[in-house]
């Protein structure tokens, strides 16, 4: 029997394995707070009535027990019932637990991430985190998408030469996958319309609350599509996500008190660079054209209109090596999401003339022998084709209301966290 499921056994009698969050007792009476993974509940132990009575009083924060009981309804309870022992047997008493109820450093708490992710919060966000990525594979499943692996191992750069984990590869070296998109891009071309989803690495020396070195990419392609496709798809998958967040993931929302007004639906809107730049500038934003936005413009913006933003036709020169352009222009997007979280997809057109990426790579200091295989996408049936890639734990953070992204993956890697 799992807590979650607990309305289905009113009344009868079940077997809970579980650990013990809280104990308190009122002399001839202990209530114990189970959860098992699923959800928390109170069991009641009374002299009398459960036998190892005695031994309750030994069980400890995050102690290990199976109990059995009958199921009443008890509104007080943190699962709308409760379970009235009849039995307890103890697996193992817990040695004194690190994790407090009082208030623990940041630091303190990253050095304890494999027991903090039990605490009510965090449990919250990473399964939020699994119904998101249930959602997605279901969102591209029911639009004809062949889920398609990309290697982690790479020759060559996608996103710069400059942020790249390097790696010993016997006679020669290789690097940790910036994205997964040229290698989709391949698969577009054999299946129309693919996406990968996988973890990616970034070595960028960023200490913000939106930035991680390992973060889990989701990236379709999709051939024959254009810029204006990929607004559209984006848009409907966070709208995909959102829904489901709020159909499958109230109990969660309600423990972190999400304000879940942030997430109705709603239309996005778009608007270009230079829009953007105009509505900056008259905002007091120091910025001229060619300038990225930072942190504060993405939140301006997202305080702007109050809703999710897709920003489009950036300078070419701000963009990477594979963006087909349009004058000076490159047919990229950006999706900044409210309320601070900032570019939560990044994406748009890609280039399909051969001697068109040919340039680009000797104006970005790129190797042509690295991506003749990329080239060979160009030689064989070249065709219009765009894409994606939505930062997994960014949309983890908009949607359960995170403060960082550090929440929103079991073992966060960042610039001085490798432990645990």
């Amino acid at each position: 029997m799992k807590i979650a499921h607990i309305a289905n056994f009113d009344g009868q009698n079940v077997t809970l394995r579980g650990w013990v969050t809280h104990r308190r007792s009122s002399g001839k009476v202990q209530f114990l707070n189970i959860r098992d993974g699923s959800g928390t509940i109170q069991v009641v132990v009374a002299l009398g009535t459960c036998k190892a009575f005695e031994d309750a009083e030994k069980l400890t924060q995050e102690s290990s027990v199976i109990i059995e009981g009958t199921v009443k309804k008890e509104p007080r309870s943190p699962a709308g019932y409760e379970i009235i022992a009849t039995s307890l047997q103890i697996q193992q008493v817990a040695e004194p637990y690190p994790i407090t109820p009082k208030e623990h450093g940041i630091e303190f708490l990253m050095e304890h991430r494999h027991l903090w992710m039990r605490s009510p919060k965090s449990w919250a966000i990473l399964r939020i985190r699994a119904q998101i990525i249930r959602s997605v594979s279901a969102f591209f499943d029911e639009r004809d998408f062949v889920r398609f692996d990309a290697p982690i191992l790479t020759p060559s750069a996608c996103e710069g030469t400059s942020t790249l984990f390097e790696t010993p590869y016997f006679d020669t070296k290789a690097y940790l996958t910036q994205s997964g998109q040229l290698y989709g891009e391949a698969g577009a071309m054999a299946f129309g319309r693919v996406y990968v989803a996988g973890p990616t690495f970034r070595a960028e020396k960023s200490k913000t609350r939106k930035h991680l070195t390992e973060f889990w990419m989701i990236e379709p392609e999709v051939a024959w599509a254009t810029l204006d496709d990929m607004m559209d798809l984006g848009e409907a998958l966070i709208e995909h996500i959102k829904k489901d967040a709020l159909e499958h993931c109230a109990r969660e929302l309600a423990l972190l008190e999400r304000d879940l007004s942030k997430l109705a639906p709603t239309t996005y809107e778009r608007i270009t660079y230079d829009e953007a730049l105009a509505i900056l500038q008259k905002k007091g934003h120091d910025l001229v054209f060619g300038d990225d936005l930072g942190a504060p413009q993405e939140t301006a913006l997202g305080e702007h209109f109050g809703k999710p933003v897709f920003m489009h036709h950036m300078p070419a020169a701000m963009k990477a090596f594979y963006f087909k352009h349009d004058g000076k222009y490159a047919l990229g997007c950006d999706l900044i999401a409210p309320d601070g979280y900032g570019e939560i997809i990044g994406g748009g057109q890609r280039e399909e003339s051969v001697e068109t990426l040919q340039a680009r790579f000797k104006e970005h200091g790129l190797q042509e022998k690295d991506y003749n295989w990329y080239l060979d996408l160009r030689r064989y049936g070249s065709v219009p084709h765009s894409g994606f890639g939505m930062g997994l734990e960014r949309v983890v953070a908009w949607i359960s209301g995170a403060e960082h992204v550090r929440q929103c993956v079991p073992f966060p890697r960042l610039m001085n966290t490798l432990h645990p």
